[in-house]
Formats: structure tokens, C-alpha cells, sequence
């Protein structure tokens, strides 16, 4: 990946690996803006971004996304609590065919706008074809997990075990179900990296020298 052209990289990681922290880190590292499913859906809600809507403002406008971040004042340096999902907001809830078509979509479209990091959405998928992508998978032990759920949302260890049973569940389906691909499978990532024994700074300090 050239980090002097437009880029995109995008961060599958486990639940509790500390993965999305370590995406957003490293959005403001590089300058660039950060994405991941609680915008995306946000936006989806917000403007009615069905694939059909979408290719609607793109056959009228090409500009249509720089007017939605305008709107929403989206990019490096924005305020992005506002798209954190609250607990207890239906994480496994299940997706769409269609919601994972506009998803793509939108997701495609601003890769050609902008640099982008991506958390999720099967962006080692969606992003496939692209010239100058980086696919990053962060994984980590149970117990690693464990404890960070316990620490970050006070849970106990047997609910934050059932919670990250269920989510692995949930998102092996999505991705099975919509790339027809496993998201445990390497093939699918340029880099892999253990969270175990590392704080999310160090780890995109890693990312950074293997972006050089």
C-alpha cells in the first residue's frame, strides 16, 4: 500500500481484541477519516441510502457524498461519539441483502472520494478490486478478551464469554453468508496481529512500520 496516493485500509478484528479503538487510532495517525458499521448505518437511516437512492444521487450529482459530509460533518478530526452505538443496541442484529449492497456501495464510493479506515463490514471483500488497499485482521486469546470486556464494560466473565461467543457467531455468518469466505481465513489479509501483550497504540504503531 502507497500512503502518498489514495488508499483504504480496512480492520476485521475480533470482539474485545481492541480492534476498533486501534482503526480509529490510526485514522487520526494518518490524517484520514474513520468508518465503521455504527455510521454506516447511520447514514443508511439518515439520508434512506437503499441502493436504489444511491444510484439516484449518483446518476444526479457525483458530489452527493461530499454533501452528506457536509452535512454530517464526517472526516479526519470530527467528533465521532455521536455514531458509537449505545449498549445494548442490538449487535446481533441481522443484516440484509440489500443493506449489505448499499453498505458496499457506500463504502465503495468513498474509497474513491477519500483515504479511508475502514472497521468491519467485510472491508477485505468490498474492497477487493481496489488499486491501493491494506486488509488487516486483529485477533487476540479468550482470555485477553475477557478481561477487556470486563474492564471496558464492566461485565462479568460469564457474560462477557457469552457475548463473544455470540458475536464470533454472528459475524463467521455475515461474512460466510455475504463474501462466501471465512473471516478466520488469512488468505483474505495482508497483516495479522495478536493484540496479546500490546496496547492499541503499539499496535498501530506496527501497522505504521509495515506501512513504512
Amino acid at each position: 500500500m502507497n500512503k502518498n496516493e489514495k488508499f483504504v485500509i480496512t480492520i476485521n478484528r475480533e470482539l474485545g481484541s481492541g480492534g476498533r479503538t486501534v482503526g480509529r487510532k490510526l485514522a487520526e495517525k494518518l490524517g484520514v477519516a474513520f468508518y465503521d458499521k455504527a455510521l454506516i448505518k447511520a447514514l443508511q437511516e439518515k439520508f434512506n441510502l437503499t441502493v436504489e437512492e444511491i444510484e439516484r444521487l449518483k446518476g444526479q450529482k457525483k458530489s452527493w457524498w461530499d454533501d452528506v459530509k457536509r452535512v454530517w460533518q464526517i472526516g479526519p478530526g470530527a467528533n465521532s461519539n455521536f455514531f458509537l452505538p449505545q449498549k445494548g443496541s442490538g449487535v446481533d442484529l441481522l443484516d440484509t441483502k440489500e443493506i449489505f449492497e448499499a453498505e458496499t456501495l457506500i463504502l465503495q464510493d468513498i474509497a474513491l472520494h477519500e483515504s479511508c479506515v475502514v472497521a468491519g463490514r467485510s472491508g477485505f471483500f468490498v474492497f477487493r478490486a481496489h488499486p491501493n488497499h491494506l486488509n488487516i485482521f486483529i485477533q487476540a486469546s479468550m482470555p485477553f478478551r475477557i478481561d477487556r470486556l470486563m474492564r471496558k464494560q464492566g461485565k462479568s466473565e460469564a457474560e462477557a464469554r457469552e457475548a463473544i461467543e455470540r458475536v464470533d457467531r454472528m459475524r463467521e455468518n455475515y461474512v460466510q453468508e455475504y463474501t462466501k469466505s471465512s473471516r478466520y481465513d488469512t488468505r483474505n489479509y495482508d497483516l495479522v496481529i495478536s493484540a496479546d501483550g500490546k496496547t492499541e497504540d503499539e499496535i498501530v504503531d506496527i501497522i505504521m512500520k509495515y506501512i513504512g
